[in-house]
């Protein structure tokens, strides 16, 4: 299959999505911007409704993922469902994407549909259309992804800037399942005596990963003060927001809600319980600081978006980030770099 026979071919595949989940879900797609011109031309051309939020991100074969250990189509999954997520982080609509494709030369047609196809079915599920994009050569395979959301206006959307002393710190679902998931694929002996419906869920949690789009607009809508996805590590991701906010973010790791199983295999691998949660990183759930008499009604409207929010910590006078163990000394707020060797 060329070039142009593969770009129609994938365009196809999201077609094919957009239209299955529609058929159970009638709101796909609503909410962005309007599209004059999609795949096919030059450029695409968009009619934007309110404002726009724009995020890139780029999925490397030997940095971000290994062919040996995750499916084609989890790879498409997991590279639309991150970028994704950094729409969600922000409140966002979200609306449109862009893939830029390379292919190296040992991926067939077979694989470059099985990769679409994992893509398409994200794009589908959360209403995004996949307007263009380009495919070219490449000596490893590469996903590069742009999204774009949208809102009415800019006060609707959230940084990771406005968090004040007195605001209680808070974190969706559980964390630490993303990395168990990794150390599990490397090294499956590491899962023994765990049952196995708790290690499919970690393996999961790392190749399929779930934008927490509607979560994400619930918090905004309840008056979040900062908001950011746990992409890489509790530690380091709540330090961007306390270096970006200008305050002190207290973390207590006893309220932390961790994935089953991600302690037993940190331990398993020879390292401290609660890395996979503090430093681990890919969970891609929002961690979000809020005014306390928020609370109670944005956990009944994350609730309602089928997931769970945790209150973890406050928001105090000072700097960086501190994560308190039981007995009452601190942990390194450590997080995943990608330029770190």
């Amino acid at each position: 299959m060329g070039e142009f026979n593969l770009i129609a071919r994938l365009v196809e595949l999201v077609e094919e999505s957009r239209d299955a989940e529609a058929s159970g879900d009638a709101g796909a797609g609503d909410g962005g911007a309007e599209i004059v011109v999609a795949s096919g031309d030059d450029a695409a051309v968009t009619v934007p409704r309110g404002v726009t939020v724009t995020s890139v991100d780029a999925f490397v074969e030997g940095v971000h993922f290994r062919r040996e250990t995750a499916p084609l189509s989890s790879i498409g999954r997991k590279a639309l469902a991150a970028a994704l997520s950094d729409l969600a982080a922000m409140g966002a609509m979200p609306g449109e994407a862009y893939v830029q494709l390379g292919i190296p030369a040992d991926l067939d047609e077979a694989g470059s549909i099985e990769l679409g196809t994992g893509l398409a079915s994200v794009a589908a599920a959360n209403g995004v259309a996949v307007i263009g994009g380009d495919v070219t050569r490449a000596p490893v395979l590469l996903l590069a992804l742009t999204v774009v959301g949208h809102a009415a206006a800019p006060e609707q959307l959230v940084s990771r800037s406005g968090a004040r002393p007195g605001d209680v710190v808070a974190v969706t679902d559980e964390l630490g399942g993303a990395a168990a998931g990794l150390l599990l694929l490397d090294r499956p002996e590491l899962g023994v005596g765990l049952e196995d419906d708790v290690l499919r869920a970690l393996r999961r949690r790392q190749l399929e990963p779930s934008p927490r789009l509607a979560a994400g607009r619930a918090l905004a809508a309840c008056g979040a003060t900062a908001m950011i996805d746990v992409s890489d590590g509790l530690g380091g991701d709540a330090g961007h927001v306390a270096a970006s906010s200008g305050v002190r973010i207290v973390v207590e790791l006893t309220s932390v809600p961790v994935q089953p199983g991600a302690g037993q295999i940190a331990q398993a691998a020879g390292a401290d319980p609660w890395e996979p949660a503090v430093a681990g990183g890919e969970d891609y759930e929002l961690l979000v600081t809020l005014p306390a008499d928020a609370l109670t009604e944005a956990r009944a409207a994350v609730e309602r978006t089928g997931t769970a929010l945790t209150a973890i910590g406050e928001v105090i006078e000072g700097a960086d980030v501190s994560l308190r163990q039981a007995d009452g000394s601190e942990r390194e707020a450590s997080g995943f770099d990608q330029l770190r060797r």
